[in-house]
């Protein structure tokens, strides 16, 4: 997780992104309460366990989406990790080669992949947030957006041997929806998923089939609860090796009762107060780059946090 130098909403980003809110304070009080909420999240996922490394934002250059690190780097099973095309020139800047150089200290990195040079053509894929993996079963869902590229999605399944499941889902305004990973959260067993906004019905029931061809317990989602960040979770596992769903408080309050009650019979449900930052266009899940490297000791995959 980075923790932000300073933060406030993206004005590079705001077209495409409906999430995102303009905010009534000056980027230095966003920036104090971003850090705040950030600490915070830090301690509640420790305290369930979750093992977090946390890296500072660097003061030069300015980086507002810092505190997003999901969107810029992947890491897998095989010790190899990705560095991904970005939409803003502003986020770009937040690929950082030092965070690699500290990950190999505790993991094997065998090879980092740099898609960034289809940023000279116009294509975008921005990490876990327009990939969602089905790591069990080898399958990235992917939500089409002009974050989410094709040509660049399979250039990324050809090298990961991952079946992309692509798609289109549209927000209440009427435009795509930015990020896979606000509208869809991959567990273990079950799946969050927004079916109603994947408009075309041969696309809707291609994601459901595949999801319950794969054993996933699908928990659908209404507009107005992906609207408050309730698809933007994601699964870990503690030290014990129990299961955690992370969301944040807003995500968690916008879940009727009944779907709280499903998820928990899988994971403990941690919850994390993110009002400012939130404000960006991202929650909790957003927030989190999975480590899936192998243990540099003993060569055993782990889940933890970035």
């Amino acid at each position: 997780m980075i923790r932000p130098r300073r933060f406030y909403p993206n004005p590079e980003t705001a077209a495409d992104n409906a999430f995102q809110r303009n905010a009534d304070r000056d980027s230095d009080a966003l920036t104090m309460m971003a850090r705040k909420e950030f600490d915070a999240a830090v301690q509640t996922l420790r305290e369930a366990g979750i093992n977090v490394h946390v890296f500072e934002d660097t003061a030069e250059p300015e980086k507002p989406d810092a505190v997003f690190p999901n969107n810029w780097i992947s890491t897998h099973h095989d010790g190899r990790i990705v560095f991904f095309p970005m939409y803003s020139a502003l986020r770009r800047r937040e690929r950082r080669k030092d965070i690699v150089e500290e990950l190999r200290k505790h993991y094997w990195v065998t090879e980092v992949i740099d898609y960034s040079a289809f940023e000279d053509a116009g294509c975008c894929l921005e990490g876990t947030g327009s990939l969602v993996f089905d790591h069990l079963n080898k399958i990235v869902y992917v939500s089409l957006s002009n974050r989410s590229n094709p040509k660049v999605i399979q250039r990324f399944a050809d090298d990961f041997s991952y079946e992309p499941v692509t798609f289109t889902s549209i927000g209440s305004n009427g435009q795509p929806i930015y990020h896979t990973n606000v509208m869809m959260c991959i567990g273990t067993v079950f799946a969050m998923v927004g079916l109603e906004m994947i408009r075309d019905k041969a696309e809707r029931q291609q994601v459901r089939a595949r999801l319950e061809k794969t054993g996933k317990e699908i928990v659908e989602l209404s507009a107005d609860q992906i609207a408050n960040f309730a698809g933007n979770a994601i699964e870990l596992h503690n030290k014990d090796g129990a299961k955690v769903l992370v969301l944040s408080s807003r995500a968690a309050r916008a879940l009727a009762e009944q779907q709280r009650e499903r998820l928990s019979r899988y994971a403990r449900l941690v919850p994390l107060e993110l009002p400012t930052i939130e404000l960006g266009g991202g929650s909790a899940r957003c927030m989190i780059a999975t480590i899936h490297l192998p243990r540099q000791l003993s060569w055993r995959s782990v889940n933890s946090i970035e």
